[in-house]
């Protein structure tokens, strides 16, 4: 019998004390405080937190950035979330797990669990040759559908000095580098949170 996934979260309520809001919060550091506060930050099982609003899935969305070009792709057949197949993203991320060595008994810091995670993610997605520096510009909500309404992104910029990033997963399509006057002209094909970062690229990146 197949062990169920974990995932992480954390109360709506925790987001909403510091200010709920749609679309993306530059202002990031007082909802990080919030959200990984000591018994905010719990797992649970994924196929209760897709059902459940009343938690936020906590979810790193890295825009990869090379200049003046970001990275995006097509989600294939084989993407984790069904119900983004087939739509563009600039976003490589994915759901938080547990891993045993890095969840004692006492004292979890679910922020270093968080950041951990984030780098694991990106690296079991995609193969970037180069250096790279990471850092979180923003929050990201839409309670506008089933999938937003569950979830809550963390934006990342991480920029590379070349761009020599090939795919490490299938369901990573059309992987390519594109000029912000390119990912407007295909915003259409984009998935609600990549359309919102999109449109506040140019702060997010500065």
């Amino acid at each position: 019998m197949s062990q169920v996934e974990r995932v992480l979260v954390v109360p709506r309520s925790a987001v909403e004390k510091v200010g709920m809001f749609h679309g993306l919060v530059l202002d990031v550091d007082k909802y990080q405080e919030a959200l990984f506060a000591a018994g905010v930050p719990k797992f649970l099982a994924r196929p209760e937190a897709e059902q459940d609003p009343t938690h936020k899935q906590l979810i790193p969305y890295v825009i990869i950035q090379c200049g003046e070009k970001y990275l995006t792709y097509v989600r294939g057949k084989r993407a984790g979330e069904t119900r983004l197949v087939g739509n563009r993203s600039i976003g490589i991320g994915g759901h938080i797990n547990p891993v045993d060595n890095e969840v004692p008994l006492f004292g979890i810091d679910y922020k270093e669990i968080y950041e951990n995670a984030v780098l694991r993610e990106v690296d079991e997605e995609i193969n970037i040759n180069g250096n790279r520096s990471d850092r979180i510009v923003a929050l990201l909500n839409d309670d506008t559908n089933e999938v937003g309404a569950v979830h809550l992104g963390v934006v990342h910029v991480l920029t590379v000095d070349n761009e020599n990033v090939t795919r490490n997963e299938q369901m990573i399509t059309q992987l390519e580098f594109k000029t912000l006057e390119e990912l407007h002209a295909v915003r259409d094909e984009m998935e609600t949170w990549s359309q919102l970062c999109l449109d506040g690229l140019e702060k997010l990146a500065n």
